[in-house]
């Protein structure tokens, strides 16, 4: 059986539910995308018969980040005090069930980010993770600055988040940040097979081991997006954001002046 939520269609099958985002060509997040995503968790949490869940996209692109051109995007500064972008950011990381992420290819910014929501991460040999902001001019944000270096330790998330390189799927392997690699045909496959081994725990017990795992992580998020939307306010004002926007629609090195 398949529901739909809005761009992400949702497949329960026995114990494990597949999400997949379908938002050709790159799957950019948006506030409405990222809203549908937080309200099929929550439905599959309130679901006794759903134990695990994987998160996938179609197309070749995991998750391309935001959109830097659309109107409600990261470069339009349409915003009050909050990202609406990271209060549903917040909601997916309040869900109760395990995730397991299959990445086929690109997982980029906010689309890193969304890859950090899950618990476990199955690449394929063609996917890249990059925390690429700072060649935006920008500050990183949906709980990157947090999530990053909780999973793979300071030094690397750092690393990653300095100098905005793309992380290819053996090396992100080495740092922890992927769990497994498996090849394109398979990587989906693989990823389910590890949502369905978790599905043979106890659910209960499963649900309260995770809790003392990551229970707090959704509180941390929130601190953290509080304060990277505050660095990403002013930063969103300067020459050097508007540069790093341009050269990345030009598909160039930024020339930034500091300013």
């Amino acid at each position: 059986m398949t529901t739909q939520y809005g761009d992400t269609s949702v497949t329960l099958d026995g114990a494990v539910a597949v999400l997949e985002i379908n938002r050709p060509p790159n799957n950019y997040v948006s506030v409405d995308m990222m809203r549908d995503l937080a309200d099929a968790f929550e439905a599959l949490d309130a679901e006794p018969a759903c134990r695990a869940l994987v998160l996938a996209s179609a197309g070749k692109v995991f998750c391309g980040g935001a959109d830097l051109h659309a109107p409600s995007g990261i470069a339009s500064g349409n915003f009050d005090e909050v990202n609406p972008l990271y209060t549903q950011a917040v909601r997916l990381f309040s869900n109760t069930k395990p995730i397991v992420a299959a990445i086929q290819g690109a997982a980029v910014g906010a689309g890193l980010g969304l890859a950090l929501v899950a618990d476990f991460r199955v690449a394929a040999p063609e996917a890249r993770f990059s925390a690429n902001f700072v060649k935006l001019g920008f500050h990183p944000g949906f709980g990157i600055s947090h999530t990053l270096p909780r999973l793979i330790g300071g030094q690397k998330a750092a690393l990653m988040m300095l100098t905005g390189r793309r992380v290819k799927a053996d090396e992100a392997l080495a740092f922890g940040l992927v769990d497994e690699v498996a090849t394109l045909e398979t990587v989906r496959a693989r990823a389910i097979a590890l949502a369905a081994e978790i599905a043979e725990g106890a659910p209960l017990a499963v649900q309260s081991t995770r809790l003392t795992l990551r229970g707090d992580l959704a509180a941390a998020v929130k601190a953290q997006t509080d304060h990277e939307f505050k660095e990403q306010s002013w930063l969103r004002q300067t020459a050097d954001f508007a540069e790093g926007v341009r050269s990345v629609a030009e598909r160039r090195p930024g020339v930034f002046a500091g300013r």
